[in-house]
């Protein structure tokens, strides 16, 4: 074989990688689209039986809000069974309202109607009140592969949350799961009600990118700054 040969064998290789690559890409990118556009249909997307929920605690008025909001849920608090509450690993408040919560729960139904369990996990935080950006990239990494960890383990339907960082790692590989058809979760997000004039950041890229099924506000203006947002009302 001369040299040529080899060369010109080289290029058609290289060019078949690139085809290859290319291919992937593209249909990547139309799995993508396709999960966008079927996530704008959360209530289809969900099975007509109890669904596997998760439910991320921020601190201080983000818990209280959430915890406000499942107690509306409580009525129809077997349609969300199990449910799975997940905090930072510095915030044992927020874990413990929650587990007074499900404690009054089982006393308003009975234990023998509560057949479910509610589990109470902590996750590594993205980011600490404070700590420079620099620093922030490890612990975020850190943060998005026990995010990973606990993803697999609880494969959640549906996910509830309302702004603290901590969640939006879980959000990402939800959404990532999806795509890779590993596992379909239906994405919650209910803006803070101190949120008046604009999204926070966390509710922001969710409503760029697409990450979230539906994004709840609770300030009529704010649905109307952000069209694809539902204006729920107050739930404080």
């Amino acid at each position: 074989m001369e040299k040529g040969d080899g060369c010109c064998i080289s290029k058609v290789t290289m060019l078949n990688l690139i085809c290859q690559f290319s291919n992937i890409f593209i249909i990547f990118i139309i799995r993508i689209l396709f999960v966008i556009h079927q996530s704008r249909k959360p209530y289809y997307n969900l099975p007509p039986k109890a669904v596997n929920t998760l439910i991320v605690l921020g601190s201080g008025g983000h818990t209280a809000e959430m915890i406000n909001l499942i107690r509306v849920l409580q009525r129809d608090r077997f349609r969300f069974t199990p449910r799975v509450y997940v905090a930072t690993s510095t915030d044992n408040m927020s874990l413990r309202k929650a587990q007074v919560l499900e404690a009054s729960m089982v006393d308003q139904a009975g234990p023998d109607k509560l057949k479910e369990t509610a589990q109470f996990m902590q996750i590594y935080r993205s980011r600490e009140v404070g700590q420079s950006y620099l620093t922030s990239i490890g612990t975020t990494l850190i943060a998005l592969v026990h995010a990973l960890l606990l993803m697999i383990k609880i494969r959640p339907q549906v996910i509830l949350c309302n702004g603290p960082g901590t969640c939006f790692p879980l959000r990402v590989i939800a959404f990532l799961f999806k795509v890779l058809g590993i596992r379909w979760s239906s994405i919650f997000y209910v803006e803070s009600i101190a949120r008046v004039k604009r999204l926070s950041l966390s509710g922001l890229l969710l409503y760029k990118l697409h990450i979230a099924d539906l994004v709840f506000v609770q300030w009529p203006h704010l649905q109307k700054k952000y069209p694809r947002t539902l204006y729920v009302g107050c739930l404080m």
